[in-house]
């Protein structure tokens, strides 16, 4: 991995408030990844702007180059700041070439998932492998769906987790069921890889369950920018997906949007100091699920303001509202952030419907729960639930799990709670490497 930010092991955060700032969010790590694929994919050179630099896209794009796929970095001369850049994807139209060793993918989840689904296409075998933690992440639901598209796939790791030997040869396709309740991940790559089918790929849910659909929304609305033919059909009892098979990606220039997970701490750390924070950059209409926290802080009590492509959480002058229960299954990666929100709320609050972040770069739930008590919060966690109950806060050495929302999260109750201090504060390179220097600023 590239890009671990120079970092003592131990970070104080500086109480301070009320905040006056804006901040420029790298772009969005799930839309990058997708594209990054996609533009693979196609047949022709894309130009993407805006690709965030981070653990998750390097080492994706390391696995692409690996198997052939060209792929260039220069400095965007129609940034007038001089620090964007335009990578410049050489796609071979759905061929890969094996390597000769296996491609080691890290902790990124979208890079194993996307990689084992779209290698169904390669010439040969090539398996996909990533670290410790990822050898602990489960990842049989996508290998059934695509053994029933018939594809061959071998999961030679313990549990059914990676390391995957993808056996490649093409992708039939079909009709096939697909267990979508433990991550919405595990459909998006199915669905990337479908249009380099041999016949239309229709794809169901087992039970009717999915979870993080708008993050199957994004993924549908990023194919169809590639020109792939992709929709949901049916009644609401049999809502499936259709992808037409032959209806192949096309190269493209395409603009990446800033990080909707990442723009969350910025907007969560105005609602727990005070003031104004504004992220710029952001579609009206995005995609993204995690903007659906600034629905969030609003029934807290917090301003938001939109102009442009510019957003602004104002601070409420008063203490942030409980909102008891909520189900935060659409966004579950604004679930650290806005958990530590709650530490500052009137009231209780009960996180429900949660349970895939038990299967995350850690296990989320038991380490809230665990971090949350450092603080002095009673926290409870469940199968799928966590509870919060605001207390007398006190400061603590934050155990970050090597996991990057677990630090940029804890990071913002320092803005108020003296002594907080984050171990292992490097871990943000995964998606934002910059991240402690943008908390700085503001």
């Amino acid at each position: 991995m590239a890009l671990r930010p120079v970092l003592p092991p131990k970070l104080a955060i500086k109480p301070r408030g009320p905040l006056d700032g804006r901040v420029s969010v790298p772009g969005s790590k799930s839309i990058t990844n997708r594209v990054l694929l996609l533009a693979a994919l196609a047949e022709g050179e894309s130009r993407l702007r805006g690709g965030l630099e981070s653990d998750d896209t390097v080492v994706m794009r390391a696995a692409l180059r690996a198997m052939g796929i060209g792929l260039e970095t220069a400095k965007d001369p129609e940034d007038t700041a001089g620090t964007g850049e335009i990578w410049t994807v050489r796609g071979r139209g759905g061929r890969f070439e094996p390597p000769d060793h296996a491609l080691d993918c890290g902790n990124s989840g979208t890079t194993v998932r996307f990689l084992t689904a779209a290698l169904t296409l390669a010439s040969g075998p090539i398996v996909v492998d990533g670290n410790a933690r990822m050898r602990e992440r489960p990842i049989s639901d996508l290998v059934t769906a695509l053994r029933a598209l018939g594809a061959g796939l071998t999961v030679e790791g313990r549990n059914d987790c990676p390391p995957v030997r993808v056996h490649g040869g093409g992708l039939p396709g079909g009709p096939a069921t697909i267990d979508g309740s433990r991550s919405s991940q595990y459909v998006s790559a199915v669905l990337q890889a479908a249009p380099y089918a041999d016949r239309d790929v229709e794809l169901r849910f087992k039970e009717g369950v999915v979870v993080s659909r708008p993050y199957i929304d994004l993924t549908i609305e990023v194919m169809r920018d590639f020109g792939a033919e992709v929709e949901w059909r049916g009644a609401p009892a049999d809502e499936h997906l259709f992808v037409r098979a032959g209806k192949t990606y096309a190269a493209r220039d395409y603009t990446i949007e800033p990080d909707a997970s990442s723009a969350a701490y910025p907007f969560c750390a105005a609602a727990i100091a005070g003031g104004r924070v504004t992220v710029a950059g952001i579609p009206e209409r995005s995609q993204q699920a995690d903007f659906k926290i600034l629905g969030l802080l609003e029934r807290m009590g917090c301003g938001v303001e939109r102009e442009g492509d510019r957003v602004t959480v104002v601070g409420s002058a008063r203490p942030l509202r409980s909102l008891g229960e909520i189900d935060m299954n659409d966004f579950p990666d604004a679930v650290l952030a806005y958990a530590v929100v709650a530490l500052f709320a009137d009231g209780p609050t009960t996180i429900r419907n949660v349970a895939n972040l038990r299967i995350k770069e850690t296990d989320r739930l038991a380490a809230l729960e665990t971090e949350l008590r450092r603080l002095g919060a009673r926290a409870e966690a469940g199968p799928d639930w966590l509870r919060i109950e605001p207390g007398p806060l006190r400061g603590a050495e934050i155990e970050t799990y090597d996991d990057h929302r677990m630090a940029m999260s804890f990071a913002l109750a320092g803005l108020r709670v003296p002594d907080v201090v984050i171990l292992d504060p490097a871990c943000v390179s995964k998606t934002w490497p910059g991240y402690f220097d943008a908390l700085t600023a503001l």
